[in-house]
């Protein structure tokens, strides 16, 4: 059997190559249009842990999903290391509705002013309710939760329960 050339062989697997990229473009051009979602991004400028960008990414796919309108606002959630913040935002008018957090005066009054007492359950609790006793003065009776990125547990969790002690419908 004869040597097959070099030059011969190397220039059918480079056709294959190309002719496998161009299938392969084509398949990607011809893809089913998908449905048109507002962007959402969340993008900080300094330097991030690993563990706070993995909790940026879950957030953007739940924001992705979660939207607050003028009659079904979203309450957000953030939790850092000492304190609890919860907004209510109408996400088509850009605006905060109201606002709430363990660094509040009426909050510390209830929970008490020690270091400690804000990363607490109970103050996560205390934010809720009075979240929900704002949106219950404001007219707003349902709402969407966004939990942030955070896992539904412990303080998150505390804050939707407060709500809905105080009146609020998830």
């Amino acid at each position: 059997a004869p040597i097959p050339n070099r030059a011969q062989s190397t220039m059918s697997a480079c056709a294959f190559s190309l002719s496998a990229r161009a299938a392969v473009a084509t398949r990607v051009r011809s893809a089913a249009p998908q449905r048109r979602v507002a962007a959402v991004t969340t993008h900080t400028s300094c330097a991030m842990t690993d563990k706070e960008r993995r909790r940026q990414k879950r957030h953007t796919k739940i924001r992705s999903k979660v939207s607050g309108t003028a009659e079904r606002p979203r309450i957000s959630v953030y939790r850092s290391n000492q304190h609890t913040y919860v907004q209510v935002i109408d996400d088509e008018n850009q605006t905060t509705l109201c606002a709430v957090g363990t660094m509040s005066v009426s909050i510390k009054e209830k929970v008490g002013k020690e270091e400690w007492a804000t990363k607490t359950v109970t103050a996560a609790n205390e934010v809720g309710k009075a979240l929900g006793a704002m949106c219950v003065e404001k007219g707003i009776k349902k709402a969407v939760f966004d939990r942030g990125g955070f896992v539904y547990h412990g303080r998150v969790k505390a804050v939707a329960e407060g709500c809905r002690e105080a009146g609020v419908e998830f």
